[in-house]
């Protein structure tokens, strides 16, 4: 079991890549905080896939772009756990929309979610996260090559990048590793709305010749959490089927 007796927070992990990752860590006998806004059917289905059902893992509903409900999330999950050894920080939002017209509020909503959340929530698990511990930010493509429908979502994920790379520097006295992984496109809801022919447009691109699926992003998450990735920090983790090569 590569997680035996660890403890993980998986921030937006009520289904998509978080659930994923969160069915991944269970699988190695970690307990797991599973953290969602709203979809409370979904959380509840996603415990209940765990192994051992609820002796894996726990709800934690919250939002983590407000700090009081970042450190309610923080303050339940160790007082049953007591330390937490590994932050996923998945969570994030999507609006597809030119730059003209993203509104003062709608740029302010995605920066709060997708980067200053990870701020926040690195903040408050760091006191009880123990020597050896992960940090892995959940990045995207995009961070690297923009896009001209999401400039907010891009910009959000370039700089989790550089706060991953930071953190990586300033927690390496404490054996701590900071890193991320910027999937390409995967299965989830953010292209739930894709047409027949954008799907397999997108499959035409992609030289492996396939959409990725959320467990192409949680096998990795698994390896940066293990001891098998004891001697990487600060890097970033490309999973796109080959369709951006760095």
């Amino acid at each position: 079991m590569m997680l035996q007796g660890k403890t993980a927070l998986i921030t937006g992990s009520s289904r998509g890549i978080g659930k994923s990752i969160a069915q991944q860590f269970a699988e190695q006998d970690c307990y797991v905080g599973i953290n969602y806004v709203t979809q409370d059917r979904a959380a509840e289905q996603t415990l209940k896939s765990l192994k051992n059902k609820n002796q894996s893992g726990m709800l934690l509903k919250g939002d983590i772009s407000i700090k009081e409900d970042v450190s309610k999330i923080v303050s339940v999950l160790t007082n049953k756990r007591k330390s937490i050894n590994i932050l996923v920080h998945n969570a994030g939002i999507y609006h597809r929309h030119d730059f003209k017209d993203i509104t003062q509020k709608e740029w302010n909503q995605i920066m709060d979610v997708n980067l200053n959340a990870a701020y926040t929530i690195t903040k408050e698990v760091l006191p009880f996260m123990p020597n050896g511990g992960r940090i892995i930010f959940i990045s995207s493509q995009l961070a690297f090559k923009g896009t001209s429908h999401g400039a907010d979502y891009a910009t959000s994920k370039a700089g989790l990048l550089g706060l991953m790379r930071s953190l990586s520097l300033e927690l390496a006295q404490q054996n701590i590793l900071v890193n991320a992984i910027a999937p390409g496109t995967i299965d989830t809801d953010i292209i739930a709305n894709y047409t027949k022919e954008q799907r397999q447009s997108r499959i035409n691109e992609i030289p492996l010749h396939r959409i990725g699926k959320p467990k192409d992003i949680a096998t990795v998450s698994l390896f940066l959490a293990s001891d098998l990735a004891s001697y990487i920090t600060g890097e970033t983790i490309n999973v796109n089927g080959g369709l951006y090569i760095h």
